[in-house]
């Protein structure tokens, strides 16, 4: 529930143009905490396949060291949306399997998972991309620069 509810905040937040700098900052990393917690408890007790929910906090975990290596390196990995339409069903897939929805739980995950893992390639190669132009721009930043010995 709590996920949803983060989930519809998001949208009405950018629906009504209320959101901010720190805000779009910081939901992406209480969403990924939010699917570990969840996807944490589907692992204590059983609820979902170990297998898949390895891959969900993987790729969750993944997405936070890429995330930080991308802000470090002057990349802002901006949500597509694979990514923005994968959180739902992820995060309800533990809510189903708690309220003993089994088919629809397991349904929800391996949506989620895919559509997360589909966000994740695309990630990398937006951000891949992006990282080019930002060494071509600084190397042509550099070659532009009068040198010291002219």
């Amino acid at each position: 529930m709590i996920g949803w509810a983060d989930y519809l905040d998001g949208f009405v937040a950018r629906l009504t143009g209320q959101y901010s700098r720190l805000g779009a900052l910081l939901d992406p990393i209480v969403d990924r905490l939010l699917v570990i917690a969840g996807m944490g408890v589907a692992f204590r007790f059983s609820l979902l396949p170990r297998w898949a929910i390895a891959v969900v906090i993987a790729r969750e975990l993944f997405m936070l060291a890429l995330s930080r290596f991308a802000l470090r390196r002057g990349v802002e990995l901006k949500i597509n949306w694979p990514g923005r339409l994968g959180v739902a069903p992820t995060l309800g897939a533990p809510f189903f399997a708690m309220a003993g929805v089994h088919w629809l739980a397991l349904v929800m995950l391996y949506a989620g998972m895919a559509l997360g893992l589909l966000a994740t390639a695309l990630y990398i190669r937006r951000g891949l991309e992006d990282l080019e132009a930002l060494d071509d721009e600084r190397a042509r930043k550099a070659s532009s620069r009068p040198s010291s010995s002219d």
